[in-house]
């Protein structure tokens, strides 16, 4: 006897493939993403991305725009417009522009910074000028609390995509799979792999720099080294002060060393920076300093980080 089978797909009917819906959905997600991305031409040979971050206002990263006057910008629909700087803060490698004459309505959709997960698919997008938008593909591999960057910067959230960071792509947008953007890719904060500093971050710092032209950072006048005391414990040691800077004025001593601000330890400049944001200038911070021995309380007055600090 013999048995008839039926084909389980029908004539006329496509068998559904996942891999082909997540390609095309990663397609998709590039399609929508791109609208926000844009090649800043801002040093010679290759350009860096961009992202139009509202209505004539691109941020890109701060380290590949080697000039402040004669950058252009191209737009996804193959523009070329002029743009003007409207600020740089190197401590959170960000950049800001303004298009000549507002250029695109349009202005990147961004997630908020509570929402990504790591494990989560992400696409790095950058923009090599009228070619076309260029990605690359992974997953979120790591995302931590709030961290401050070696320039001295400080942003909300660590996130550490699993993607390449091909040249030119730095200040081009990481977006999950809607399109959406998380943030802004630069190399520029970490030595051999790429981060993405937070949207949050990004429009912070992006409000700052087109209110004022830079990022207010408070400054002691002070150099410091870690060292070891005879108790144990750690401090950090005044090698050199800034003329007429706030230490100095306020009767800090080459020598001395720092053993505590406002009552927290500081055994290294991370400790110090988190007691100079811009809200801390022009109020006191009380240092517990060792000298000769003897601990002693002194109040300093952080002022504004000078422009050739920042």
């Amino acid at each position: 006897m013999r048995t008839a089978f039926s084909s389980p797909h029908p004539e006329g009917m496509e068998s559904a493939n996942p891999l082909l819906e997540l390609s095309n959905q990663l397609a998709h997600a590039v399609e929508t993403g791109e609208q926000a991305v844009v090649a800043v031409h801002g040093r010679p040979h290759v350009p860096s991305s961009g992202i139009l971050w509202r209505k004539g206002v691109v941020v890109t990263s701060d380290h590949t725009l080697k000039r402040d006057e004669d950058i252009t910008v191209t737009l996804p629909d193959g523009r070329n417009l002029p743009a003007t700087l409207a600020g740089r803060d190197g401590g959170t490698d960000l950049a800001v522009l303004r298009l000549s004459d507002g250029g695109s309505d349009y202005a990147a959709k961004t997630v908020s910074d509570a929402s990504i997960k790591p494990g989560n698919l992400v696409l790095a997008l950058g923009r090599r000028g009228r070619d076309g938008v260029t990605a690359s593909f992974g997953v979120l591999s790591a995302i931590g609390g709030p961290w401050r960057t070696w320039r001295g910067g400080q942003v909300e959230r660590f996130i550490r995509p699993d993607v390449n960071i091909y040249p030119g792509f730095s200040g081009g947008a990481l977006v999950d799979v809607e399109g959406r953007v998380i943030g802004l890719n630069t190399s520029g904060l970490t030595r051999g792999t790429g981060v993405t500093l937070p949207a949050s971050a990004v429009s912070r710092v992006t409000e700052e720099l087109l209110s004022r032209g830079h990022v207010r950072r408070g400054f002691l006048g002070v150099g410091l080294h870690p060292v070891q005391l005879p108790d144990g414990g750690k401090g950090l040691i005044v090698l050199s002060l800034e003329p007429r800077g706030p230490a100095l004025q306020a009767g800090i001593f080459v020598g001395d060393v720092v053993l505590t601000l406002d009552g927290d330890a500081v055994i290294d400049t991370d400790a110090v920076q988190s007691h100079l944001g811009g809200e801390q200038i022009g109020k006191t911070v009380v240092a517990e300093i060792l000298r000769g021995g003897s601990r002693v309380k002194i109040g300093i007055v952080p002022a504004e980080r000078p422009a050739r600090e920042r």
